[in-house]
């Protein structure tokens, strides 16, 4: 949804967001770029296959700026899931953005070049990046050929497995974010619940809105009316971690209401799986919550 999209990408516009991540995940902690020296960048570019123009489009794309002079191109992309095609999507971006640059000399602009840049966020906390990082590997190409095609790199930020020592040096909203997914990585690998970690939230609504589509979450966004009819930016995990508790009470109650209403052993089956898949439970823990009659539960299990 359109809507969703430009919601996702609200957050990191920002240009104290923006900058904090370059400098904190590119740069290592060091306050290379400032705020006031990122400028909008127009996200889309044109191109033309099979004879008609297509539109493409960035996430956000910043110009870094010295003394009004165009140093760099930077672009940040958002990712929930692998991609192995991202390496072809990417240099499509910058390639796109090298093509203006020779464009604006036919029409006698500025001839000073600049490098384009564009790093990937991942927030997928289930698993790491297992995919195509380069140009090279999106392909099966002969011996013969690969001393001759040319390779390009990406540049994959894994959120969630970002260390505690470099989510201290975030000084931006996106703070919360990396520690959100950090946390979401612990409670799916060893269950750990989420911890608190009172932060001041200076986007509120933005960070609810990256959060709950990125984590595919909508439980998230009951906490911003409370939170906001409270006139409160100190958000922290411990909302975070209510909203969890409320969501996994609200789970186990609807799974009760559902094993009342109908109780086939095909509505059994599916009720069970569909809690093990949304609530991370065991054939058994599911089926305890559920209640399911002990005439019914060894045969129901044994189909799950």
């Amino acid at each position: 949804m359109p809507e969703k999209d430009a919601l996702e990408k609200k957050l990191l516009d920002f240009t104290d967001v923006f900058a904090d991540i370059w400098n904190v995940l590119v740069f290592g902690g060091q306050p290379v770029i400032a705020e006031e020296e990122l400028a909008d960048a127009l996200p889309r570019s044109i191109y033309k296959a099979d004879g008609k123009v297509h539109e493409q489009e960035r996430d956000v794309a910043k110009f870094w700026k010295k003394n009004q002079l165009r140093i760099a191109l930077i672009g940040v992309e958002n990712q929930t899931d692998t991609d192995s095609d991202l390496p072809l999507r990417v240099i499509g971006y910058d390639g796109a953005a090298y093509r203006a640059q020779l464009n604006a000399d036919k029409k006698g602009e500025s001839k000073v070049r600049y490098p384009v840049v564009t790093i990937v966020l991942y927030f997928g906390f289930e698993k790491h990046w297992n995919t195509a990082q380069r140009l090279k590997e999106c392909f099966d190409i002969p011996d013969a050929l690969d001393p001759f095609v040319n390779d390009y790199p990406i540049h994959v930020v894994e959120v969630a497995w970002l260390s505690e020592e470099t989510i201290k040096k975030l000084k931006s909203d996106f703070r919360v974010v990396a520690k959100f997914f950090q946390q979401a990585r612990l409670h799916h690998e060893k269950g750990i619940p989420f911890q608190p970690m009172p932060d001041v939230v200076r986007h509120v609504d933005e960070v609810l809105a990256l959060l709950s589509i990125v984590a595919g979450d909508d439980r998230i966004w009951e906490a911003a009316k409370a939170w906001n009819e409270k006139e409160e930016s100190d958000m922290g995990l411990a909302m975070l971690d209510e909203i969890e508790e409320r969501g996994e009470k609200r789970g186990l109650e609807r799974g009760k209401e559902i094993g009342k209403e109908i109780g086939t052993e095909t509505t059994w089956i599916s009720s069970i799986r569909n809690l093990m898949k949304s609530m991370k439970m065991t054939a058994q823990e599911a089926a305890d919550a559920l209640a399911v009659p002990q005439n019914l539960r060894k045969k129901v299990l044994e189909q799950v």
